[in-house]
């Protein structure tokens, strides 16, 4: 009787990822031989933590992140070695064949928004450089209706951003 229960189970099918870190290089532009822009780029997300001896400690997490079309366009043109950026997508893998012939296959995040986080100078005066770009290569829109990635995070998060 149970079986039938757990056929009946269906895990839902959810596969998002939000995480903020800092360019570890230049962006690597790209074009598919069929002319589809595509960008690479690695960024660094740093994690503070207390460990047994009630010491703060840090921990770096290195995420590649994959981005399409007009999204890699601006990418191309607006990121750099050491921004920062809070990124929406999901995670996908691919596997690939090395030069020596071996299999390797990686997890990335493919972005569905990149927000820049730091801050640019205008007119002599410090902006923040909220701008949001989004991929818009799938027909339907994100589930998140809103463009305002600081409501998805927590108040702790929130005030580690504002000291970038």
């Amino acid at each position: 009787m149970w079986r039938s229960n757990m056929a009946e189970f269906k895990m839902p099918e959810l596969n998002s990822v939000i995480i903020a870190g800092n360019l570890t290089k230049d962006p690597i532009f790209r074009q598919t031989t069929n002319g589809t822009p595509v960008v690479n780029f690695s960024i660094a997300s740093n994690r503070r933590f207390r460990d047994k001896n009630d010491e703060w400690k840090e921990d770096v997490c290195y995420v590649g992140i994959v981005a399409w079309n007009r999204l890699a366009e601006s990418c191309r043109d607006k990121l750099k070695k050491g921004n920062a950026v809070l990124v929406d997508g999901e995670l996908q893998s691919r596997t690939f064949k090395t030069d020596d012939g071996n299999n390797r296959t990686i997890v990335e995040i493919k972005a569905r928004r990149i927000q820049f986080l730091n801050k640019r100078m205008s007119n002599g005066m410090d902006d923040d450089d909220d701008s949001i770009l989004e991929d818009d290569s799938d027909s339907h829109d994100s589930s998140m209706d809103d463009d305002n990635f600081d409501s998805l995070l927590s108040p702790e998060d929130s005030e580690l951003i504002k000291d970038n």
